[in-house]
């Protein structure tokens, strides 16, 4: 426990400390954020603002994460290294396409199939290696089952399938956050709420893992405790970053962070054996990617229906339909924020209550 505690110290220090002095240092070379010129024009007076914030809180949380081996003189896992990989390995897709749209001073980084190449090279070598790394009692970090709470028994796939299942997953999470990143702190604030739940989730699973305390409520879960660490310092980083990305926003994460953040999720939601239940516990970021989903799906069939494309938004994502009926941001991203915590408490309830029924 104290070391979960101290990697989520370490990482929020660095973060309420170093994303100051990354402000300042983006400020100076004038890496700042270009606004579309499609979207709510309110966002106007954010052009300039620094970006690629979410290197902050990458480097501190893999700094807060080996910080809290250090102090407990213990080494680190394959699981919580392998899920750390994807935190690194998306965000630095993500810091391609911000260095892009910097450079090029325009709101549209890297081409779509680029990005997404990116993306699938870093999930798929993140699922190759999850299959590997079996410990004293045979457990891998990833397991062959599609889960929920648990593995589910009749769902298992084949090892091409597992790593098609992953990159779906990984990809999907990765871009349904890098979606909800329109709003001042809004994806920030949400994703720390997945990761003091998945902080919590992992360490329950530590206290009743088999290989600990065998019976029939038991977890087959690698490294819980570890895994418990990583998700500790994800929101430890989180909660210092919030503090300079709230409104007025004085950074922005990027696709850096937003990127980053998404592949993290998947990451835990693999390795804890809940990849549905993360949909839940992601519950905003997922309603968010379906009014864009919704949005681009009925304006094509109507429009081939009737020559006339109609919309079900006035735009998307979601948190811009808002904007446009005149709610103020703050208030936006408030009411977002309730709804992402009700769908965490409703996930974490679903959990535990799925051990209280054996």
């Amino acid at each position: 426990m104290i070391s979960i505690l101290f990697g989520g110290a370490v990482s929020m220090v660095l973060t309420l400390i170093g994303t100051r002095w990354a402000i300042a240092l983006l400020a100076k070379r004038g890496y700042g954020q270009e606004i579309r010129t499609d979207g709510p024009t309110s966002h106007a007076t954010k052009r300039g603002t620094p970006t690629m914030g979410g290197l902050v809180f990458i480097i501190a949380t893999i700094v807060g994460y080996f910080a809290a081996k250090l102090f407990t003189m213990t080494e680190p896992t394959a699981s919580a290294l392998l899920v750390l990989f994807l935190l690194a390995g998306c965000g630095a897709v993500g810091f391609v396409d911000d260095f892009i749209k910097i450079f090029r001073q325009r709101s549209l980084g890297l081409r779509s199939k680029a990005k997404l190449a990116g993306q699938t090279i870093v999930a798929v070598t993140f699922a190759v290696l999850a299959l590997q790394f079996p410990d004293a009692r045979g457990q891998r970090p990833a397991s062959p089952f599609i889960s929920f709470i648990r593995d589910i028994s009749w769902l298992e796939l084949l090892p091409f399938l597992v790593v098609v299942w992953l990159l779906l997953l990984i990809n999907g999470m990765s871009n349904a956050v890098n979606l909800a990143d329109g709003l001042d702190g809004l994806s920030a604030g949400a994703s720390m709420m997945v990761f003091g739940a998945y902080t919590l989730i992992c360490i329950w699973q530590f206290n009743q893992s088999c290989a600990t305390a065998p019976g029939s409520k038991c977890y087959e879960v690698r490294d819980p405790h570890d895994l418990a660490v990583v998700a500790a310092a994800l929101t430890g980083a989180l909660f210092g970053f919030l503090w300079w990305n709230a409104s007025p926003a004085k950074i922005f994460m990027g696709d850096t962070g937003s990127l980053s953040l998404g592949g993290a999720m998947a990451g835990l939601a693999v390795m804890t054996r809940t990849e549905l239940l993360v949909l839940l516990l992601g519950g905003l970021f997922v309603m968010i990617t379906a009014s864009v989903i919704l949005q681009v799906s009925i304006f094509k069939f109507t429009k081939a229906t009737t020559g006339t494309g109609k919309r079900l938004f006035l735009m998307t994502p979601l948190h811009h339909h808002f904007e446009m009926l005149g709610w103020e941001q703050i208030n936006v991203v408030i009411r977002f924020w309730i709804i992402q915590g009700l769908c965490t408490v409703i996930g974490l309830g679903l959990f535990y209550a799925e051990w209280v029924a054996g």
